[in-house]
């Protein structure tokens, strides 16, 4: 089983990437996809994740407008479309795979490890000013 993400690269300010996280030995279906991002010495951050049962998506404020998740069920890819970039957005991205939650309405699942099986090993996103 494994997640690779790609895409990540070094951009700057108001550049645009897409990363993409594909699943080999687990399939998406009936599933949260999620993208956090992580610096180092700083706790993980949830910025966005999709339910793959109802295609329900969920931003957090800081990338709300200029990012877009989306799945290919049939590759069992996820996509998370970046915008207009900035050098906050810089931080190594990692997708996650859990079981689908009843509702995003309150969120993406919190919790990297009690909320997500699997995790892929990273992809590197610099923004420079």
């Amino acid at each position: 089983v494994s997640l690779v993400e790609s895409g990540g690269g070094e951009v700057q300010s108001g550049g645009s990437l897409r990363l993409s996280c594909v699943a080999s030995g687990v399939t998406f279906e009936n599933s949260v996809v999620a993208w956090f991002r992580q610096i180092p010495g700083k706790k993980s951050m949830g910025i966005s994740c999709i339910n793959t049962v109802d295609g329900s998506t969920f931003y957090a404020d800081s990338v709300k407008g200029r990012f877009t998740i989306s799945a290919n069920d049939a590759e069992d890819t996820v996509y998370l479309q970046m915008t207009n970039l900035n050098p906050d957005d810089t931080s190594t991205y990692y997708c996650g795979v859990g079981p689908a939650p009843e509702s995003l309405a309150t969120g993406c699942p919190r919790l990297p490890f009690i909320d997500y099986n699997y995790w892929g090993q990273g992809t590197q996103v610099t923004v420079s000013s």
